[in-house]
């Protein structure tokens, strides 16, 4: 089948987690046989901000790492009609404007044969609930909402005729762990500032606690302001700035334990959604410690596939523990590894969306489902 997938952007991952997993996403619907095209818009703010930072290599960088994945670029002129022509599946996802929301859905109606999907990754659904609820998604099979919660709000609030949870996930090929990797470092955390949605947080749970326990500590992430990155050198915390997600990985192995730090509007509006760097850490089999997150969908295996701190004393115990002890250590990175290949990868995602594809009529998915040997 060939999937159109609209995206803000997927060759930027410049403080841009959807673009992880749409990666993963599309690379398992290739493997398995299906064509897969993201279209992003000329523009696009992560993408301008990337090249504005770290400059034009890091785009083909991104094509170097995955020759495999497709991206065009759409202006004002772009024929829409025409690059949609022949698609089985089409997913836009939220961060779309919202006039091409609708022309997409317009261009379905109009005869458009593929089936249609809402894909929402956002809290905005709660915290600007006004921009979602302006959106015509009228002529949509359905809405992919990345949490259970944010799907009970669409549904509450009358939006998209047929809501499905589909949560982010790792890419098991990618996201793996390095044993052979040497460690040179205590404590990572891989994360952006968060437009001020976690400020005290950050201070509570990752640099008073770093800076108490004189933690070997590097951050990476982006938009950080003067005044945080100077509480980070206060506390002798390394701060490298962007970092590649195909590179995680390997910063990941080179260090002994992460953290979880989610943003406010998640914990109080949308609990039960983590951020795919969670998934993405377990896969790489590095021990967790987790700042108050409610698993409301029990996704993982609290205090056996990560720990969990209330405050920043208890972060600050439970890095201690995890630092010392080795066994503990090899058992959250164990239990939280099987957890992700047992349900938590870009495969498992792929499997529920073409399940949701069948839910939803999608003939090729019709048609492998008559004729399993299609499909082998």
């Amino acid at each position: 089948m060939r999937f159109i997938f609209y995206t803000h952007s997927l060759v930027s991952d410049w403080n841009h987690g959807n673009a992880h997993f749409l990666r993963g996403v599309m690379r398992d619907l290739i493997r398995r046989g299906h064509e897969a095209v993201a279209l992003e818009p000329e523009g696009a703010w992560s993408r301008e901000n990337l090249v504005r930072d770290q400059g034009q290599a890091a785009v083909d960088r991104f094509y170097a790492t995955f020759p495999e994945l497709k991206s065009e670029i759409y202006g004002t002129h772009f024929d829409h009609e025409a690059a949609l022509d022949g698609a089985d599946v089409v997913v836009v996802h939220e961060w779309t404007d919202p006039a091409l929301v609708q022309r997409v859905g317009q261009i379905r109606r109009d005869g458009g044969r593929f089936t249609l999907l809402f894909h929402d990754t956002h809290h905005r659904a709660v915290s600007a609930e006004e921009d979602i609820a302006s959106l015509d998604l009228s002529d949509y099979n359905g809405v992919l909402a990345f949490g259970e919660t944010l799907r009970e709000r669409y549904l509450k609030a009358g939006w998209g005729r047929n809501v499905f949870t589909w949560h982010e996930a790792a890419d098991a090929s990618l996201f793996k762990p390095m044993p052979d990797v040497g460690k040179t470092g205590d404590l990572i955390w891989i994360g952006n500032w968060g437009d001020g949605e976690r400020t005290a947080e950050i201070a509570e749970f990752l640099v008073r606690p770093a800076k108490e326990l004189a933690l070997r500590t590097t951050v990476r992430g982006v938009r950080y302001p003067e005044a945080a990155l100077a509480s980070l050198s206060d506390a002798g915390i390394s701060y490298g700035g962007w970092i590649a997600n195909a590179d995680a990985p390997l910063a990941f192995a080179r260090h002994r334990v992460t953290m979880h730090i989610p943003r406010r509007p998640y914990v109080q509006n949308l609990p039960g959604i983590p951020t795919i760097r969670v998934f993405e850490a377990l896969a790489c089999g590095i021990p967790l410690i987790s700042a108050p997150w409610d698993d409301a969908e029990q996704l993982f295996r609290p205090a056996k596939d990560y720990l969990v701190a209330r405050n920043g004393d208890e972060m600050k115990q439970s890095l201690k523990r995890v630092l010392e002890d080795r066994e503990l250590a090899r058992e959250l990175s164990l239990s939280g590894l099987e957890t992700i290949r047992a349900r938590h990868t870009c495969r498992h995602r792929v499997d529920e969306l073409l399940s949701v594809l069948a839910t939803c009529g999608t003939a090729g998915v019709t048609r492998q489902i008559e004729t399993p040997e299609a499909a082998e």
